[in-house]
């Protein structure tokens, strides 16, 4: 599992015929900054996933890629590499919160 950022939506008017329905969010993976393990620094690349949570832009989300991804809910046959399985709360890194989605 992964923790990122929701950038923004994808959408896709003409896809396969399994991707009927389902909202695909653009995601900014989170790191612990090597430098400094009191903060999350953003990744350098961006990734699509299918949301199975309801997830929204601004929030940060844990996601499977690979073929953990198609374990999710209604996800065996479809043609994903990314899902979105959890909103996350909080982020504790060495004993101190790092993130809370209260506070952002």
């Amino acid at each position: 599992m992964f923790l990122a950022r929701v950038e923004g939506a994808v959408v896709a008017t003409k896809k396969d015929a399994s991707m009927d329905g389902r909202k695909l969010l653009l995601l900014r993976p989170q790191l612990v900054d090597d430098k400094n393990p009191g903060r999350l620094r953003p990744g350098a690349n961006t990734i699509v996933a299918v949301d199975s949570v309801g997830a929204g832009e601004g929030e940060m989300v844990l996601f499977c890629q690979g073929s953990s991804a198609r374990l999710a809910p209604n996800m065996k046959d479809a043609p994903v590499d990314a899902v979105i399985i959890g909103i996350v709360d909080s982020v504790d890194v060495l004993g101190k919160q790092i993130f809370n989605s209260r506070t952002g």
